[in-house]
């Protein structure tokens, strides 16, 4: 062991330990004739072995040589150190054919134990000698191990495809360059009024750069409606990120977040399936969570979701946000406070909320101008009844609150309410269009210009007449006296 506690590789500890033993001869050289004794002398010493510790003597032969290789070289304990074989790495017993067909048979079958794969070598070997002798298991075990060729987790062929990309940290240079967010079950149940146990879901929003918790609450389902409350609770307490990177949760691929996420201008990151690396600063956070936070309310007999959010936010922003972090060398909130922000200012309540919605389309009855959103009957006001489709903007969870919106700027025009038929019922209707009707009929305008143009293009012609007249009298039941 060296003093900072590393080991020592066997060829490094050779080397010191040689360098050690003639040492002193290099330091205070022997005068002419006397190198032969001094080599005997040293030959005579026990010493403790480099690698079992124990005693240990060397003959004047293998010290002798020892000190002229040191004594030649600039860098003595370097020429002291074994030398690598030339062969090192190099399998002499598996020929290159074999080596070949294991690398196939492992690309075919990277889920296979190595005894599997030395039992379908041997069988190879067996049934085709050019390949060479079959290598003992652990001479394919060791070579294996040493081409990188591990035993992987039985996935399906996507997944073992996306497995083999590389795993590095990263880390943004500015504060609202990224968030995090994700949810986490906790390990503690919480009661509820009914009497009953649930198990709670943490949502949480980091900071990739500065590891700023920017909102963090406990529910109890993990639904789109859950996650835009927690996001919104967010961005109104830090701002409007640029980007957020989320895992598939179907709460946070509903239309609502998408959408609204596109609105805000906040880049909507997923991460691989399976892949909880890339949210490894949300696991990180999880597993404080737990062992902090959860672990402080153990004494208490009954939780319920009140207390545990309460406890939670303090938490939080007392202790987390507040305690020096030893990857950034500070406390979130001094980083999120002096580095560099990309952020911009929150949205009020009200443009947050009609943010995240889903934009429909919906066509509107001309009878009596409704339309119908998930089964429900709104009406549309009267001065929109001209319009034969009409863009809505609504939350699928919140059907409360529709609003009738302009495709082409997305700004809103009114608000919707659901039909009430009670109310209608009074009878009651408004006058659509003039309320009045003019005093005296508008003066006939004679033929139309399209007719007696017609009609004089059609005597211009020449033709003979098109029909003949017949001398009618009207019967006397169909006339009527002056």
């Amino acid at each position: 062991m060296t003093p900072d506690g590393q080991a020592l590789s066997r060829h490094e500890r050779w080397a010191r330990f040689r360098h050690a033993v003639v040492g002193e001869l290099l330091a205070a050289p022997p005068k002419p004739g006397e190198l032969q004794s001094a080599l005997r002398e040293l030959a005579k010493k026990s010493y403790a072995h480099p690698i079992t510790g124990r005693p240990a003597r060397f003959g004047f032969s293998t010290i002798e040589r020892w000190y002229y290789q040191a004594l030649s070289a600039n860098d003595p304990v370097a020429m002291l150190r074994r030398r690598v074989r030339r062969d090192a790495g190099h399998c002499r017993v598996m020929t290159p054919a074999l080596i070949e067909a294991l690398i196939d048979q492992y690309q075919a079958h990277p889920c296979w134990s190595y005894q599997l794969h030395h039992e379908n070598v041997a069988a190879l070997c067996r049934k085709h000698p050019e390949l060479g002798p079959c290598p003992s298991y652990p001479t394919l075990r060791r070579y294996m191990k040493s081409r990188g060729l591990f035993r992987q987790r039985r996935r399906s062929d996507a997944k073992a495809a996306r497995s083999r990309r590389e795993i590095r940290s990263f880390e943004k240079e500015h504060i609202h360059g990224l968030w995090h967010a994700d949810f986490h079950s906790g390990n503690r149940k919480v009661l509820l009024p009914d009497g009953q146990y649930v198990t709670p879901k943490l949502l949480c929003f980091l900071d990739d750069c500065s590891r700023m918790c920017c909102h963090l609450q406990w529910y109890l389902s993990e639904t789109a409606e859950v996650f835009v409350h927690g996001l919104i609770q967010a961005i109104l307490k830090r701002g409007l990120p640029r980007s957020l990177m989320t895992d598939g949760g179907s709460g946070m691929q509903a239309t609502e977040t998408t959408e609204g996420l596109a609105r805000l201008g906040i880049h909507h990151a997923t991460t691989l399936p399976e892949s909880p690396w890339q949210n490894g600063k949300q696991e990180n956070f999880f597993a404080q969570v737990e062992g902090r936070l959860v672990s402080m309310l153990e004494g208490v007999p009954v939780l319920d979701l009140g207390l545990l959010n309460d406890a939670t936010q303090a938490w939080a922003e007392l202790d987390y946000n507040r305690r020096r972090h030893s990857e950034i060398r500070c406390a979130p909130v001094e980083r999120f406070a002096l580095g560099p922000d990309v952020g911009r200012p929150s949205p009020s309540p009200d443009a947050l909320r009609h943010a995240f919605c889903q934009q429909v389309r919906r066509k509107q009855r001309r009878s009596d101008g409704t339309l119908t959103v998930s089964g429900v009957r709104f009406e549309v006001p009267s001065r929109f009844r001209h319009f034969e489709r009409v863009t809505l903007r609504l939350a699928s969870w919140d059907l409360s609150r529709v609003t009738l919106v302009d495709p082409r700027t997305g700004a809103a025009l009114d608000r919707l309410y659901p039909l009430d038929r009670h109310k209608n019922a009074d009878g009651r209707r408004r006058v659509i269009g003039p309320a009045e009707t003019p005093a005296e009929p508008p003066a006939p305008s004679g033929m139309a210009p399209r007719l007696a143009e017609l009609l004089v293009e059609y005597a211009a012609t020449g033709l003979p007449p098109a029909y003949l007249p017949l001398a009618q009298t009207p019967n006397d039941e169909e006339s009527t006296d002056a």
